[in-house]
């Protein structure tokens, strides 16, 4: 299945003491099943459209300066997914579907917070450098396959290398001995790639005892010795 993709990037330039650079990427993107379509600054998205629930998303965190969205913003990105599938359609016909220059993937997985067993955290699968943007990801826990508090984030570009990004996440209150991957596939790899997260408690360590109990060991022989010359010294008096 081809996919067809479009990057705008508007680059402007301000100029104050010193100048400030800020990179806007706008994203189009369709399969004959699927688009995308997100606007973003600086590496970071701000908006998205999201076509299965029919309405547009802001992405901002709270602490960010938010704007309004503009009226219609969504029902423009329709039409310019309509526009995109005539267009894909008439690249397959003229080209014929060339072979495409495919890119495989890394992956890394790793918790957004310090693990503490009972604590809920979240598990984020990070998969970098792949074209075409398209793979798949599959959860498990203890070997067993997890649908329950997966989600992913919109396609993030790779504006000079041509590739994508993406992240997965799994909601999950760890225990101790608890094993979870993240599997990935994609048409640029030989067979699946897999990452494992083990939960671990890690053994309280001995140091901070130790050097307490050295500590106070010392402070005691310090007040031993310093009684013992007072002592000695009343006698010479």
């Amino acid at each position: 299945m081809t996919l067809s993709w479009i990057v705008l990037l508007l680059t402007g330039i301000i100029c104050t003491e010193t100048k400030i650079v800020q990179v806007d990427i706008f994203l189009i993107g369709c399969t004959d099943s699927e688009g995308e379509d997100m606007y973003g600054l600086d590496g970071e998205e701000i908006y998205h459209a999201d076509f299965t629930k029919g309405q547009s998303v802001m992405t901002l965190p709270k602490f960010a300066d938010q704007f309004k969205m503009v009226e219609g913003i969504y029902e423009r990105a329709v039409s310019r997914q309509q526009a995109c599938k005539r267009t894909l359609q008439v690249a397959i016909e003229a080209y014929k579907s060339p072979a495409v220059a495919e890119s495989p993937p890394m992956s890394s997985i790793y918790p957004r917070d310090e693990v503490k067993v009972g604590t809920d955290n979240t598990l984020i699968c990070y998969i970098a450098g792949f074209y075409p943007p398209r793979l798949t990801v599959r959860w498990t826990k203890n070997n067993k396959n997890v649908t329950q508090g997966v989600s992913c984030s919109q396609l993030r570009p790779n504006v000079e290398h041509g590739s994508f990004n993406q992240f997965f996440t799994l909601k999950f209150t760890p225990q101790e001995g608890d094993m979870y991957t993240c599997t990935v596939e994609h048409s640029a790899l030989e067979g699946p790639m897999t990452r494992e997260f083990d939960v671990e408690v890690p053994e309280p360590g001995i140091g901070p005892s130790v050097f307490c109990g050295v500590g106070l060991t010392l402070g005691l022989l310090g007040v031993a010795t310093g009684t013992f010359f007072l002592v000695k010294g009343n006698q010479c008096n």
